[in-house]
Parts: structure tokens; C-alpha cells; sequence
């Protein structure tokens, strides 16, 4: 059987630059452990599959060992391959998901905006081995579904040389965000460490800002923030909270356009 394969670097203007997904158009949904062996195939921090659902799509995203309940970088690049290449032409797209409700993709100017649940952190303890494994003086930690470490300055925030093999082995961590006040036009900067889910480090993502947006927005006072991630590729990032929805934009490049073989 052979299936389309789009390789789009989203939350970047930039070939080379952002976060790598690949995204899989299917008539059908394959078998769950046909689709976790693509994403492992891949190697990429997220693979997206998408069916056409009435007048929208149902979309699920896999790193390369599980499922994922929700994905910011490979919705964007889903949503930049349907308006791109099977509805040319489209505005609007709507993705229907599982855990996340629906998730609709806009043209915005030379940018996509995605539409997003909101993800609030409150105040917590930080597990036992956490801070140690991140490195540097964190001044505050929260949590949501992830924790959110928070750093007095961009420069602490990309000089963080995580300890993967012990932050995969704290207890009850899904992942961890650095964050820190932002700099050179950036209202805050982060870094996303996933080690327990085979991602070390995702280059641009976007569901770690459905919690970054309420905590920077309430801390700066802006509604509109500017954030870029300091990982190797680097990723940027434009995201605005209203009232429980966050809308996160940025731009998308193709990299490659083939065929799977299953």
C-alpha cells in the first residue's frame, strides 16, 4: 500500500528551521500499531495522520513510541498540507481530535493560526529529581500537564544542559518547560524536554504554549505575546489568550513530498 508522506518544518519561515513533522493523509485510519510504526520510522517528534471527517478532518498525532493527546507543530503543518496541497485555496480547517476537541487552522496574512484549549499551570512542588536533572536556579515552579520551571533570563533558559536519562525517570512527569523572560524583541523564550515520551528535546512546540500564554500573559500584562524556543533549530511563535482558547500562529515550510510504503 502506498501513502502520501508530507515533511513540513512548522513555527519557522525557514528551511532547516522549526520543528519537523511529518504528516500522513489516510482514506481510512490504519491500525493504531501500524501508525506508531511509521511515527518510529520517521524519527521525528511527531507524526500526524488525518481522515476526512464531513467538513472538516480527525486527526492524531504519535512520537515516535506513543500516542499523544495533543500537538501543536503538527496540527499547524497538517493544516498547512490540506490548504497547500488537497484544498487548495481553503481558509479554514477544522481537525476533530480525541482528547482535545476541535482545533481549527486560519490563513492569517503570511502566518497560520491555530485555535487551542487553554492550559493554566498552578504553583507545585517540584518532584524529586527534577530540578536536578534541568540544571541551573529555577525561581518558581507550576504545573499543568507539564511542568513549568521558571528561569530569571533568556540566557539561563539556553544554557540548560538537561540530564535526559534522569528526567525520564522522574516520577509522574509528562514533560518538562523551561521558560524565562524573553529578549532581542521576545516577550519569553522556553525549551521543552520529553525524554519518557522519546522526545529529548522538541525543537518548536506548540502545546507547551497553551500553558506558557496564561502564565506570561497574566505576569506581563499583555494579551498579543511574541515567544521564540531556544532549541538548535529554534522556533517562533506568535500566541494570544482569549479567555480559555489560546490562539497560537506562525509560519510553515515544506521540506519533502512523497510516498510511504506499508
Amino acid at each position: 500500500m502506498r501513502l502520501p508522506l508530507y515533511q513540513v518544518d512548522a513555527f519557522t519561515g525557514d528551511l532547516f528551521g522549526g520543528n519537523p513533522a511529518a504528516v500522513c493523509p489516510l482514506a481510512r485510519w490504519l491500525p493504531d500499531a501500524t501508525m506508531q510504526a511509521i511515527a518510529a520510522e520517521n524519527n521525528l517528534s511527531e507524526t500526524a495522520f488525518f481522515v476526512r471527517d464531513r467538513d472538516g478532518y480527525r486527526l492524531r498525532w504519535f512520537t515516535p513510541t506513543v500516542e499523544v493527546d495533543l500537538c501543536g507543530h503538527a496540527t499547524l503543518a497538517s493544516g498547512f498540507v490540506v490548504m497547500s496541497f488537497i484544498e487548495p485555496g481553503r481558509e479554514a480547517v477544522s481537525f476533530r481530535t480525541v482528547k482535545a476537541g476541535t482545533l481549527t487552522v486560519t490563513r492569517d496574512e503570511n502566518m497560520l493560526a491555530m485555535d487551542f484549549p487553554g492550559r493554566p499551570a498552578a504553583a507545585a512542588e517540584a518532584p524529586a529529581g527534577l530540578l536536578e536533572a534541568l540544571g541551573g536556579t529555577p525561581r518558581a515552579v507550576l504545573r499543568a500537564r507539564d511542568y513549568l520551571v521558571v528561569y530569571d533570563s533568556a540566557g539561563e533558559v539556553a544554557a540548560l544542559k538537561p540530564d535526559f536519562a534522569a528526567l525520564a525517570a522522574v516520577k509522574d512527569c509528562w514533560a518538562a518547560i523551561a521558560t524565562a523572560p524573553g529578549d532581542n524583541g521576545a516577550d519569553f523564550v522556553s525549551r521543552f524536554f520529553a525524554p519518557a515520551q522519546g522526545v529529548p528535546e522538541d525543537p518548536a512546540t506548540g502545546s507547551s504554549h497553551c500553558t506558557l500564554t496564561p502564565y506570561w500573559a497574566q505576569r506581563l500584562g499583555k494579551k498579543t505575546l511574541e515567544a521564540r524556543q531556544l532549541s538548535r533549530r529554534g522556533g517562533a511563535l506568535r500566541c494570544t489568550q482569549n479567555g480559555e482558547r489560546i490562539t497560537i500562529a506562525g509560519r510553515a515550510v515544506l521540506y519533502l513530498e512523497g510516498e510511504i510504503l506499508v
